[in-house]
């Protein structure tokens, strides 16, 4: 999949509307020929009052130029006519089919290795039930997104935006007290989206590090501790992670496809083997333990990063969302996936489930030796598509601040040190399962509920409106509530299970 951002040198929205008050515009051009219309309408300035002619593209680190129009209404009037899916320009447009295939990669990854650590936090009926609550409440949230968007792209007559672009204009166009904060909510978005792609590296590395160590160990007389694994297993990496052009990353990422796939369907043989009956598990677990399995699920079904990157991308990007639509199938079966993979892991195993379910085949078998082996390789090689997101948004915030004759040694000293920075986390923290919850609880609560749920209220905050009863915005702070509960308690519950690990003296070594 493609990653676009939108053109910078979209045209300004006619003048005869009201301005944004906290915005202004220069044209260098247009102080030498005193005339607007002569000005040079690729390259715009824009200025704001705490802002000394820097370019916003600079100040925010944003793709999407700062609108100085402010017209209300949506689809009303003029801005109903336009239609921003007939004016995006995608070389190779995706189908709904290969949309859909996208949208099952993107969300099926080590998170389904997980679920059924997730259901030991819940109960195997409790489980079953929020993991179809939680992941239909993520999949609403996508929606809400993508919706906003396009009322968006309406309204200022944008082809199509990213995520950060939708909160920033979201904020632009909400409440007055809003506007000023549409720089930060940007650079809010894509913190945590590379603090969540990044600790998703991390987890990669633990999984691999904990799986290799598993295998070899069998065949070893001396064994090496989680931590030494995690290190030889990143030295490849860092080589492999030099590679800037995602085109020839494809045959790893198919290699993984194939692997995952292969070793997801022989461990189902495993579960399905000998169950014992469902009243021997849990049903509900105590509620201190709850945190632990939102934070998991969240990380687990949680897609929302990419969700902009695959609509935008659609021939037909009106069948992403509705009903039926190609979310709504894509996440319907990664939700059943999920839950089946959560419901059978737990009932097998129980109180032995491990934090993925590779650890728990039986080591001496070499089936099953050969699936964590597969599975470990998948992960491996899906780092480097899983990195290549972060390296691009932090490069896109510091190349203009290079000189050209240091970019390409600044670029790869940039994703060396970020692999490093990887390793030392993934060393510091090797227990799977808190840092799993941890990054769910911290990042994806946040960009997967509570950001949906505030662009929402300042897109609709003049028009249409919150609807009757103020349902909307009733509906909407629920959603930040839920969402800020999840982060506490989950952040909360995933620190204080780190310090009993670190106060045990084991750390991860005894894996």
């Amino acid at each position: 999949m493609s990653f676009h951002k939108s053109d910078s040198r979209t045209p300004l929205a006619p003048a005869e509307y009201t301005k944004i008050p906290t915005v202004v515009t220069v044209y260098d051009s247009e102080k030498k020929n005193g005339n607007r219309n002569n000005a040079s309408m690729g390259q715009p300035k824009f200025i704001r009052s705490d802002m000394a002619d820097v370019p916003a593209q600079q100040a925010a680190g944003s793709t999407l130029p700062l609108v100085l129009t402010r017209k209300k209404g949506g689809d009303d009037g003029e801005d109903g006519l336009y239609n921003p899916f007939e004016h995006r320009k995608v070389e190779h447009p995706t189908s709904d089919l290969e949309t859909f295939v996208h949208l099952l990669k993107g969300s099926l990854g080590s998170g389904i290795l997980a679920m059924p650590m997730a259901f030991a936090n819940a109960g195997l009926w409790f489980g079953l039930l929020a993991t179809f609550a939680v992941g239909t409440l993520c999949t609403y949230c996508v929606h809400v997104l993508v919706k906003c968007a396009h009322i968006l792209c309406r309204r200022r007559k944008i082809p199509m935006m990213g995520f950060a672009d939708v909160a920033e204009q979201a904020f632009l166009d909400g409440p007055p007290a809003l506007n000023r904060w549409s720089r930060f909510i940007r650079f809010m978005v894509n913190t945590f989206l590379v603090i969540d792609l990044l600790g998703c590296c991390c987890i990669y590395l633990v999984f691999v590090a904990t799986n290799v160590q598993q295998v070899v160990g069998v065949y070893m007389d001396t064994q090496l501790s989680v931590r030494l694994w995690i290190v030889i297993v990143s030295a490849p990496l860092v080589f492999m992670c030099l590679v800037r052009n995602l085109k020839f990353l494809t045959p790893f990422s198919m290699i993984a496809n194939i692997l995952m796939f292969v070793g997801i369907v022989i461990t189902f043989i495993y579960m399905f083997s000998d169950l014992p009956a469902p009243s021997e598990r849990a049903g509900i677990v105590p509620p201190a333990q709850w945190p632990l399995f939102f934070g998991t699920v969240i990380f687990a079904l949680e897609g929302i990063g990419v969700v902009m990157s695959l609509e935008n991308d659609m021939k037909n990007p009106s069948h992403f969302i509705g009903c039926p639509s190609v979310l709504n199938f894509g996440m319907g079966l990664v939700i059943g996936l999920y839950t089946l993979v959560g419901f059978f892991g737990y009932l097998k195993y129980g109180d032995e489930t491990q934090a993925s379910i590779t650890l728990n085949l039986p080591l001496e078998d070499k089936l099953a030796q050969s699936v964590k082996l597969m599975i470990a390789i998948a992960i491996f090689f899906t780092f480097t598509l899983q990195f290549y997101v972060p390296v691009s948004i932090l490069w896109k915030g510091i190349e203009g601040k290079i000189p050209a004759a240091r970019q390409n040694v600044s670029e790869y000293g940039l994703r060396v040190g970020l692999v490093c920075l990887c390793c030392g986390i993934a060393v510091a923290l090797p227990n799977l399962g808190p840092f799993i919850s941890l990054i769910g609880a911290v990042c994806l609560s946040t960009l997967g509920m509570i950001v949906p749920a505030v662009i929402e209220l300042a897109v609709y905050y003049e028009e249409p409106g919150f609807g009757r009863f103020k349902w909307r915005l009733w509906k909407n702070s629920g959603l930040i509530l839920f969402g800020i509960v999840g982060f506490v308690t989950g952040t909360y519950v995933s620190i204080r299970e780190f310090q009993a690990e670190f106060a045990g003296g084991h750390g991860g070594d005894a894996q």
